[in-house]
This record gives C-alpha cells, sequence and structure tokens, in this order.
C-alpha cells in the first residue's frame, strides 16, 4: 500500500498570478501541482521562457512542489479556436512545436510526467487519417521525450479521437508500446463513460499509470464536479490507487472552479484527505 501525494492543477486557479497559486497550493498542504503552461501561467512561446523556467523551478523548490505538465490550454495556439490545431488537423505542426516545447520545460522542471491527448477530430478529416496523423504526432513526441529522459501520459478524453482506456491501448500498441508512454487517467472520466467500475479502472491500467487527474463527473456527462456533488464513491478508488503502488501525483482537475479557487482547493484536500482514511 503507498501513501497518495495530491496535487492541484493550476488550470483552476487561473485568476491568479501562477507565483501567487504556488503559495496558496502549497500553503494549503497540496504536495504538487499540476501545471497548465498557457499564455497567463508560464507561456511556453515568451521570448524570455528560459528565465521564467528557472524561475518557476527555484520556487517549486522552495515551496516543496512536485509538478507535472499538462497542455491542455483552451486558447493559447489559436484565439478563435479552443484547443486548435490539434495533432489531428492539417496545419498541425504549431501543436507538434508546443508538445516539444512541453517537454522541454518538463524536463528543465523536473517534471514527473508531461501530460497530452489526441484533440477532436476535424469533420473534413476522414478517421484513418486522423489515426494516422496521431500515430506519427505522438511518435515524434516520444522521441523527444526518450532525448530528455521526459516520461509521457496519454490522456483518454471524453469526445476526442482517444476517448477511453480501450483506445489508449491501441495507441500504445500502434505505436511499438514504447517504454515512457504511458497513461494519464483522469478519475471523473471512467466514471463518465468507461464500460467497468471506476476502482477496476485503475487496476486495469495500473502498470502503465503515471499522472493522476481526480475529480466528481456523472455518467455520460461529461463535466468536472467538486467532489460529493457527482457519483463517484472515492475510498474504493484512492484504496485502489494505494493497492496499485501508485506514486504519482493525484492532482484534482477542476478547471471551471477558478472564482473560488482557493475556498475549492481547501475543501477538495479536506475532502481527500477523509476519503483515504
Amino acid at each position: 500500500m503507498s501513501e497518495l501525494r495530491f496535487g492541484y492543477g493550476t488550470n483552476g486557479f487561473a485568476n491568479h498570478r501562477l507565483d501567487d497559486a504556488l503559495a496558496v497550493i502549497a500553503d494549503l498542504g497540496y504536495e504538487g501541482v499540476a501545471l497548465t503552461l498557457d499564455h497567463d501561467h508560464l507561456d511556453p512561446f515568451a521570448a524570455d521562457l528560459p528565465r521564467r523556467v528557472g524561475e518557476v523551478s527555484a520556487r517549486l523548490s522552495s515551496l516543496g512542489l512536485a509538478v507535472v505538465i499538462e497542455t491542455g490550454a483552451r486558447y493559447l495556439l489559436d484565439p478563435w479556436r479552443k484547443h486548435s490545431p490539434t495533432l489531428l488537423d492539417d496545419d498541425r505542426e504549431l501543436r507538434l512545436e508546443f508538445l516539444r516545447r512541453a517537454v522541454d520545460i518538463g524536463a528543465d522542471l523536473g517534471a514527473e510526467a508531461v501530460s497530452f491527448w489526441a484533440g477532436v477530430r476535424p469533420a473534413a478529416v476522414a478517421e484513418a487519417t486522423a489515426w494516422d496523423r496521431l500515430v506519427d504526432g505522438c511518435a515524434r513526441i516520444v522521441e523527444a521525450a526518450r532525448e530528455r529522459g521526459v516520461t509521457l501520459g496519454f490522456e483518454p478524453e471524453p469526445g476526442m479521437l482517444v476517448p477511453d482506456i480501450a483506445g489508449w491501448r491501441r495507441l500504445h500498441a500502434d505505436l511499438g508500446a514504447p517504454a515512457g508512454f504511458g497513461i494519464t487517467l483522469d478519475i471523473g472520466h471512467c466514471r463518465c463513460l468507461e464500460p467497468i467500475p471506476v476502482p477496476g479502472c485503475v487496476t486495469a491500467v495500473a502498470e502503465h499509470l503515471v499522472n493522476v487527474q481526480i475529480d466528481d463527473m456523472r455518467r455520460d456527462v461529461h463535466e468536472h464536479l467538486e467532489f460529493g456533488t457527482g457519483e463517484i464513491d472515492f475510498p474504493p478508488v484512492l484504496a485502489a490507487l494505494s493497492a496499485a503502488g501508485y506514486a504519482g501525483l493525484v492532482a484534482v482537475e477542476l478547471p471551471r472552479h477558478s472564482h473560488a479557487a482557493p475556498t475549492v482547493a481547501a475543501r477538495s484536500l479536506e475532502f481527500l484527505r477523509a476519503a483515504e482514511k
């Protein structure tokens, strides 16, 4: 049995300066942070990026926070189209460059994982073409991560080309099961669409699990909810993570709760600690 390490996602602190968000997260008692690279939280395209990465590294160290890198910023790459371009688009080079930069930032910060997803298939792109583009793009990022010694966590995302664990297994196999290409498991997503109970999802991917996002959710509704307001029974989920020997961060993923971030983060940690007992 392992003792779980809880973190909080900076996408739930969108109205805070990054330095302030990290301080609040640490002061509340979290052990780590899921850092979403974005224009206001460590912009990966900033002209002074090396200096800023150095500052964030020092800040994380002084606060005693571990870090994983998340790449789900909504309008970082295109101010008009959410999450665009993706690895599936005709013009996917900017997404590839972003992911390469995320890998470099992850390496420089000593991140435990760099997490990313497939994207939604554009209507004009055939499914077979989209899949080929995804495999090719992932292979490029796998190579970049291998060169920098970075672990990748690919996240199945409802509504995207790879929505579930079965899709991740297919992608993993098509890539040749590379070392360092693990899975990011969002606990809420498991309740939303997986065919087996949530603890069973944890057990099913335990050997590949490198990053965990945690939130409440309801069946067939992709909405990240505060703990206790959805349908998930959390003590068995946390027990499954512990039994699996999972040693990475379990980071709260509430991207639409920035309006009350400190309060939500405080009661989230209180809930998780009570559920772990």
